[in-house]
């Protein structure tokens, strides 16, 4: 067995393996109950199964043009995927989609609390706005 056929075996194992994480991550998009859940499975094992998927085409392949374009991927991948996981989190939470009942610790109610922010209306809010007569002619 010469060192391009374990190479191709290590490729095809890679391969496999990301294509496992991918499906595992799609599956928990169906199936967990709530978007920071589904948002968990979106990001974690769906951006380390694209890597792993990444790393097993270039262990197949082996050239230098394939290696520069599967890295940009990865880069690209680990570069967006925490910004817009964190970006859907913040805002689940702030407009109260967040199903508290699934968590086991909610830090950020204390720390949301501590600089004045509140879920819902706000405690000034009980009053309808007054309208505005230039908007009703």
């Amino acid at each position: 067995m010469s060192a391009g056929d374990v190479l191709d075996l290590v490729g095809a194992f890679l391969v496999l393996l990301g294509c496992f994480l991918c499906f595992a991550a799609a599956l928990g998009l169906l199936r967990f109950p709530d978007v920071i859940s589904r948002m968990h499975a979106a990001t974690k094992p769906q951006t380390l199964g694209l890597i792993l998927l990444a790393a097993g085409v270039e262990l197949s392949l082996r050239t230098w043009s394939s290696f520069g374009t599967l890295v940009l991927i990865a880069a690209l991948q680990l570069a967006t995927a925490p910004v817009s996981a964190h970006l859907v989190g913040r805002t689940v939470y702030r407009t109260d989609q967040v199903r508290h009942d699934l968590l086991a610790r909610d830090d950020l109610a204390v720390d949301l609390e501590a600089a004045g922010f509140h879920l819902g209306p706000a405690p000034d809010d009980e009053t309808e706005p007054p309208e505005d007569d230039a908007r009703l002619s």
